[in-house]
């Protein structure tokens, strides 16, 4: 993908590009030539919006940390002062990020990192005025919740950002929910091609499953790699895995990266179909409680207010 937000290559851009054009209002409306919605979900179009910001959010912020970028934050109208890091990490926002951290998943990062960021300016452009702030991110004792309960307290103060092999742990927390939560939010596109609202769509889910599935790869390849507390790669990933489907319902909708001694790069339904997750599946994800508004990865919560969607 490239890296510069003014080429119009990205389908994800053009067609949020689009909706930006026309503003915040034309969304809501419902236009026909931009985003057709049923019209009993039509003012549902806000929330949706601003939830997925608060998300994109959460990733720029993540993934610029990583690469010393977080500084670039602001300047797309979040704020980086309103992300915790570990105190430890002091390479964020210098150019630096993770300390010994290869040539070839810098450059991984780098380009996730200017992905996500590319997603919070033009997620913004589309809602304008309507758009939320950035809530406070945690990046520290968020992960390190996470960490000692998908390993049962095995694993303590886990650090995403203390070497490159943490960070793409970290990184598998957040990819597979923001492939189900686009896939869920398809739901709500009228199925009208003249509107190419699901082409769109799908291009939307494309980017983030690439990024799954870039991440989920290089995971695979160390699989066997004794990362923390005696436990391998493979291990924790599943334990990840298993942690989201704890919270996220009663169902299964989640897979580590070896099924059955096999490679389980594509997470998918026995069809080969991706999961979708409805908002609140994916709130309870990152509150790291189900049925909670606030906490995990925000501790005060979303910026907005999503009554209407984190029922549906």
């Amino acid at each position: 993908m490239s890296n510069d937000t003014n080429t119009p290559t990205s389908t994800r851009r053009k067609f949020l590009g689009m909706a930006g054009m026309m503003g915040a209002g034309a969304v809501l409306a419902g236009c026909s030539n931009v985003i057709a919605t049923q019209p009993s979900k039509a003012n549902y179009d806000a929330e949706i919006f601003n939830f997925a910001l608060n998300l994109e959010y959460l990733e720029a912020a993540f993934y610029l940390a990583a690469v010393g970028r977080l500084g670039e934050l602001t300047t797309a109208g979040g704020d980086a002062s309103k992300v915790k890091l570990p105190s430890t990490f002091t390479g964020a926002s210098n150019g630096v990020g993770i300390p010994g951290m290869s040539a070839e998943v810098r450059q991984y990062a780098d380009e996730i990192a200017t992905d996500e960021l590319n997603h919070v300016k033009v997620i913004r452009s589309v809602l304008g005025a309507a758009a939320v702030a950035q809530p406070v991110i945690d990046l520290d004792s968020s992960f390190k919740a996470a960490g000692s309960a998908a390993s049962g307290g095995a694993i303590t103060g886990f650090d995403p950002y203390a070497n490159e092999l943490f960070f793409l742990h970290g990184a598998f927390v957040f990819e597979d929910v923001g492939v189900s939560a686009y896939k869920g939010a398809a739901r709500f596109l009228v199925d009208d091609s003249s509107n190419g609202n699901l082409e769109n769509a799908a291009g939307i889910l494309a980017i983030e499953a690439y990024h799954s599935g870039a991440i989920r790869t290089l995971l695979y390849q160390r699989r066997d790699t004794v990362a923390a507390a005696g436990l391998t790669v493979a291990q924790i990933v599943q334990a990840i895995s298993d942690l989201r489907d704890s919270v996220d319902g009663n169902d299964d909708r989640d897979q580590g990266i070896v099924v059955n001694g096999k490679a389980n790069i594509v997470l998918a339904d026995s069809n080969s179909i991706a999961y979708s997750r409805t908002p609140r599946q994916v709130g309870n994800i990152v509150f790291l409680k189900p049925g909670a508004t606030s906490g995990g990865f925000f501790p005060n919560g979303l910026s907005g207010s999503f009554t209407n969607i984190l029922s549906l």
